[in-house]
């Protein structure tokens, strides 16, 4: 069974930093990308940014330049290294793993808020 494990949520001031992390297990298959996404109260749930198994990054345009993804494949954990965050940017933050032939699946999700 699947399970994705996510840390490093909380409190921030504007203008600090965060890391996300998580960690994949309980399958075989291999990954063909992760993936970060966000959800705000009352608002649809986004893509924040994504990284395939090649190591191709995609970003939203409003963290681009902001927020890095990055991932350890040995580890099948991701990582979202958030800098420069903004009170916009607070929302729970899912992550998601697309599975070669299984599909993809999500995290619990982690709670970022951003507030002075």
């Amino acid at each position: 069974q699947v399970q994705l494990v996510e840390s490093g949520g909380g409190l921030v001031q504007p203008g600090g930093s965060l890391r996300l992390s998580c960690a994949a297990s309980g399958s075989t298959f291999s990954i063909d990308a992760m993936a970060w996404y966000r959800q705000a109260p009352g608002k649809e749930r986004e893509l924040v940014a994504q990284i395939t198994s090649g190591g191709d990054t995609h970003y939203a345009d409003s963290v681009r330049g902001r927020f890095t993804i990055s991932s350890n494949n040995a580890k099948n954990t991701v990582y979202l290294q958030m800098n420069s965050l903004k009170p916009e940017d607070t929302a729970v933050y899912h992550c998601n793993i697309d599975y070669y032939l299984i599909g993809d699946y999500w995290g619990q999700g982690t709670q970022v808020t951003v507030s002075s």
